[in-house]
């Protein structure tokens, strides 16, 4: 038994918004039985474009039950059967999260008749519910009403299993099919086609235009979360629908990945990556020698003209790796400033500190001990190259930077050794430095993780 279903909310995501009507049809998979409506008092405001799309108007509303009212009545509609809708994923999801929230766990398999037309009804201008009603000759009376939406989806999926004689709705409905978790106009090919291996991946739209960027580790896993995961925020729903292609670029390694995702970023502006769009704030280590001859250091926010000895991109990520080196080089968390109350420092009670924020250790001895530590906290100032993974066998992967400015990137062959600057040239793609781009390699540096570091003459 199949439960074809149409709502109508508040919204374009189901982490924010509430439904506002609700139809179910159930259909046994020859024909279609009786079909159940109500308004929805979602408990807030409907805006007005919505009102204007729907016609559904607060006033309307009013006086019809709560989701929690009618949850039971919905519930015992949609349990046990096969959930099908028209880009099933949206309302799938609000319906999921509402019975959520009176207590009613719910999981189905599910079937988009937006991913089964282009399946069975291949070449069509458009998928959207409008236009594969007109190009199937089916009439909507009442569109984008509940209802009316969902009598339209009853006939296209009767003419889907009329048509189907390559089993494609058997096929979806597979455990491990995957249909069910993808984009509505995404094809499945392309995704299985996707590696599990390090790189920069893209969506694209209809116009093949790059709306997103993205990195991973594991290609085809991390994409896998984007598209399992429900709509949590904006512009995940509304991404999803819009995705026609993804295309991707191997880079061998995590580093690598991020790098030529800023990047990407930078050269695409693409529609849904806000991060890096805008200018953010950095943050810096400072060091200074106090009136006895300490070095100490402090945290604060890099200004225009000012030259720490290293910058990151939040505070956070500053006071991770300068803590990070007062455990390792036993430092007196006071003294550089991360403990700001009065008396003995954190270390001092378990011998970790020698004493310099009491002055019991002299700063000749306690100065040795930081001068060891900024070797390794400033990045080293001439030519250098991190070497890493490459996309495959017989390759590796090249990162250089020259007087600690990001030069470029990119693949040598395994057996080649990296000695000199110039030599690296023809086998990297040369890029500007960015504060982003220095910050990934400043943190990499910082990480005793790294791969490989060659000094180059």
């Amino acid at each position: 038994m199949y439960a074809i279903v149409d709502i109508e909310t508040t919204g374009g995501y189901a982490e924010n918004h509430r439904i506002t009507e609700i139809a179910i049809a159930w259909h046994d998979g020859i024909q279609a039985g009786e079909v159940y409506r109500t308004l929805i008092n979602p408990e807030r405001n409907i805006p007005s474009y919505i009102t204007g799309l729907t016609g559904i108007t607060n006033e309307m509303v009013a006086t019809a039950p709560r989701f929690a009212d009618v949850a039971d009545e919905i519930f015992n509609r949609l349990k046990d059967k096969i959930f099908v809708a028209h880009n099933a994923h949206f309302d799938y999801s609000f319906l999921k999260k509402e019975l959520e929230q009176v207590g009613i766990r719910w999981q189905t398999k599910k079937l988009c008749t937006v991913r089964l037309s282009r399946k069975i009804i291949p070449g069509l201008r458009s998928y959207s519910l409008g236009n594969l009603a007109e190009s199937l000759g089916i009439a909507i009376n009442n569109r984008h009403r509940a209802e009316g939406d969902a009598l339209a989806t009853v006939k296209v999926f009767d003419t889907l299993l009329r048509r189907d004689q390559q089993g494609v709705i058997v096929k979806a409905l597979k455990r491990n099919s995957g249909e069910t978790i993808l984009p509505p106009n995404l094809e499945k090919s392309e995704f299985d086609r996707l590696p599990a291996k390090p790189g920069v991946y893209y969506f694209l739209n209809a116009r093949k235009q790059v709306i997103y960027v993205g990195k991973a580790t594991n290609i085809k896993k991390r994409i896998a979360g984007h598209f399992s995961g429900e709509a949590r925020e904006w512009s995940k729903l509304n991404i999803r629908n819009e995705i026609h292609h993804i295309h991707y670029q191997l880079t061998g390694n995590d580093l690598l990945a991020l790098i030529v995702e800023s990047q990407e970023i930078r050269r695409l502006w693409p529609k849904y990556n806000q991060a890096q769009k805008y200018k953010t704030e950095e943050w810096g280590i400072y060091m200074y020698e106090d009136r006895n001859g300490y070095i100490r250091f402090s945290v604060n926010i890099v200004l225009k003209g000012s030259r720490p000895l290293v910058k990151l991109s939040t505070k956070g990520d500053v006071w991770n790796l300068l803590w990070e080196k007062v455990n390792a080089f036993s430092l007196c968390p006071k003294l550089c400033g991360l403990q700001q109350t009065k008396g003995l420092c954190f270390h001092h009670q378990t011998g970790e500190c020698k004493g310099a924020c009491m002055e019991i250790e002299s700063p000749a001895k306690y100065n040795k001990r930081i001068q060891k530590m900024l070797k390794e906290l400033k990045p080293p100032q001439q030519a250098f190259a991190i070497v890493g993974k490459g996309r495959n066998m017989g390759e590796k992967s090249v990162v250089v930077v020259n007087a600690g400015v990001y030069v470029g990137h990119g693949f040598l062959p395994e057996d080649f050794a990296v000695k000199n600057l110039l030599d690296t040239y023809p086998y990297i793609q040369r890029g500007a430095e960015t504060p982003t781009i220095q910050n990934l390699v400043n943190i990499y540096l910082s990480d005793k993780k790294a791969e490989e570091i060659i000094e180059l003459s």
